[in-house]
């Protein structure tokens, strides 16, 4: 296969053609030329328009063929378009407005981006830091533009944190398709109320279920603007709440019995907080001799991995009745078990 013919499989080329492709020091160069059978049109609105002039070769960077850069040597015209009102640049099919990379290959950086830094990605393809960063602006930008929101059902909304110093992001997930459809700036009210606003009423009504941490604020504005939706606390920040609550039982238990209860349980706060199966040899003996002297932190363990057998039912009725075997039972050792238990009833559906 020639290397033209490479190239008209990679990039879209309606209306122009490969007229000869060189080798210099820089890569392969292909130079491009208007195929005549076809009208010139509008770079803005995409119309027939009348031919005006010419303007500088342009050279755009395309995906490289066997590890060699690959460039796109074209002498852009200007027409006269009368939708427009004025002089315009003319329709270029393989690339986005004034940038100098085609398409594809903006596509191909930004999908080397998502599994390495930036600055590897550059390294790697011989490229700048900035060039890697247009691309991956153009892709996001492109999709954005592109997206189709009309079938959204179940999301999710999680705060993340940028960087150091309480900053925060608010990211919006598709969870049918895994993918992220929105993030704003901040973690607050109207930040939330924003991406219900860009949604729209008429999407937003159609939203099935919500899943999002136990923030109250985030809770509230999903009443607000999705009241349908059936709402659903994520399971780490359920456990988390319980992981607090085991921990605050050791420290009252330790606290009550007194210095030499606390050189006893020295160094077993992790045993009681992981999962018995990630528990080391040496802490899996340790936890055998703590477990025959009848603890308030032994049954609150035990309580806490009960808890975990929520996530295995399926039905409302069989879920309903586990939260109100716990709310009668927790609360003797859980300090926190009240407001989990009313978290969780707060659901309309089942936990997953």
């Amino acid at each position: 296969m020639l290397v033209e013919q490479i190239i008209k499989q990679t990039v879209d080329l309606q209306g122009f053609r490969v007229h000869t492709v060189t080798k210099d020091p820089g890569g392969l160069v292909a130079e491009l030329r208007p195929d005549t059978r076809h009208r010139i049109r509008c770079g803005t609105c995409g119309r027939p328009a009348v031919y005006r002039d010419m303007r500088d070769v342009r050279f755009f960077r395309h995906l490289p063929l066997w590890n060699i850069p690959v460039w796109f040597r074209y002498q852009p015209r200007r027409v006269h378009c009368s939708r427009c009102g004025g002089v315009r640049t003319e329709q270029l099919p393989w690339v986005t407005g004034k940038q100098r990379l085609t398409r594809a290959y903006s596509c191909f950086l930004a999908k080397w981006a998502e599994m390495l830094p930036w600055h590897s990605v550059a390294r790697l393809f011989g490229c700048a830091w900035g060039t890697v960063a247009t691309a991956v602006k153009s892709m996001v930008k492109y999709s954005m533009e592109h997206r189709d929101l009309s079938g959204i059902t179940h999301i999710g909304i999680d705060g993340i944190s940028r960087k150091k110093g309480q900053v925060y992001l608010t990211n919006v997930y598709d969870l049918r398709s895994k993918t992220l459809i929105w993030s704003g700036v901040e973690r607050t009210r109207d930040t939330l109320r924003s991406f219900f606003n860009s949604l729209g009423p008429e999407r937003a009504g159609k939203l099935q279920g919500i899943c999002c941490d136990m923030w109250q604020p985030c809770v509230e504005v999903i009443r607000e603007c999705a009241p349908q939706a059936s709402l659903v606390f994520d399971k780490f920040h359920i456990v988390r709440h319980l992981m607090a609550a085991l921990d605050q039982v050791r420290r009252d238990e330790i606290r009550e019995k007194g210095k030499e209860h606390k050189n006893l349980m020295k160094d077993s706060r992790y045993i009681w907080l992981k999962t018995p199966w990630n528990l080391t040899p040496k802490q899996r003996v340790r936890l055998s001799s703590l477990e025959h002297m009848n603890l308030k932190i032994n049954r609150a363990c035990l309580l806490k991995e009960r808890f975990r057998d929520l996530w295995s039912y399926k039905t409302k009725l069989f879920m309903a009745a586990f939260t109100s075997m716990l709310e009668a039972s927790m609360p003797r050792y859980f300090p926190l078990s009240r407001l989990a238990c009313s978290k969780i009833r707060s659901t309309k559906t089942n936990i997953s």
